[in-house]
């Protein structure tokens, strides 16, 4: 994940200094075929770009709508994808129309014409690497990760298709986004080996002389070679 900062200090719900406990993650998807960050984040950082039209959302109301999420993923000026933080995590975000803005951190995937797989498959896995991050530093779990359409379901959101109507030309659905997210957290949760100790064992010499033999010895543990010994024949 590429994950970069620019926090939206202009938009009325950062200025509304409120605050949550997160006690999940919602998924969104803009709706408009633009992949690019600097329609949403701004000003340019020298890495997103100028936006001509100067629409992003770090304004009071962008094009008059209370609207405001935690983060989107899309395209820098060079095409690369990136994550651009926009709120604080836990600043209360105008991003599901419902209860859920008490609860979620939400966070916006930039469409584009929803048919190019390579610009998908590359979203779809900063998406799962944001979610395995917020998972691990709020303590949740895959089960605390929930799309747009599926808060509608459950009552706490507006009624929007997204993400919907987009993974499944991809051959995703949230299921598997979820079961993605789940396997990335095992493997980064997983203990790393411990390393093993190798040794060298080093022969000295042999000596008919025990004297001399243990002055080698100590001469060789002062050298590092801390499991030297002494074998009599």
């Amino acid at each position: 994940m590429k994950l970069r900062k620019l926090l939206l200090t202009n938009n009325a719900c950062f200025e509304a200094g409120k605050t949550i406990t997160p006690k999940g993650i919602m998924v969104h998807s803009t709706g408009a075929n633009n992949p690019w960050l600097k329609r949403y984040v701004g000003p340019d950082d020298g890495l997103l770009g100028k936006n001509q039209y100067n629409n992003h959302w770090n304004q009071d109301k962008p094009g008059g709508r209370q609207v405001c999420v935690h983060a989107f993923i899309g395209k820098l000026a060079d095409g690369s994808i990136a994550t651009y933080q926009t709120l604080p995590w836990n600043h209360r975000g105008w991003h599901a129309g419902g209860t859920a803005n008490d609860t979620h951190i939400g966070f916006e995937t930039c469409e584009d014409g929803l048919t190019d797989a390579s610009y998908f498959s590359a979203v779809y896995k900063e998406a799962v690497e944001l979610c395995v991050y917020l998972c691990k530093l709020y303590g949740f779990s895959e089960k605390d990760i929930i799309c747009h359409s599926e808060g509608y379901k459950l009552g706490i959101a507006s009624n929007h298709a997204d993400v919907m109507h987009w993974f499944p030309k991809h051959g995703k659905s949230m299921d598997t986004f979820r079961a993605d997210v789940k396997k990335l957290l095992i493997i980064e949760n997983k203990p790393a080996e411990p390393v093993k100790k190798k040794y060298y064992r080093v022969q000295i010499g042999a000596y008919s002389d025990k004297a001399n033999a243990e002055a080698q010895l100590t001469k060789a543990k002062k050298a590092g070679f801390t499991d030297a010994f002494i074998k009599y024949d």
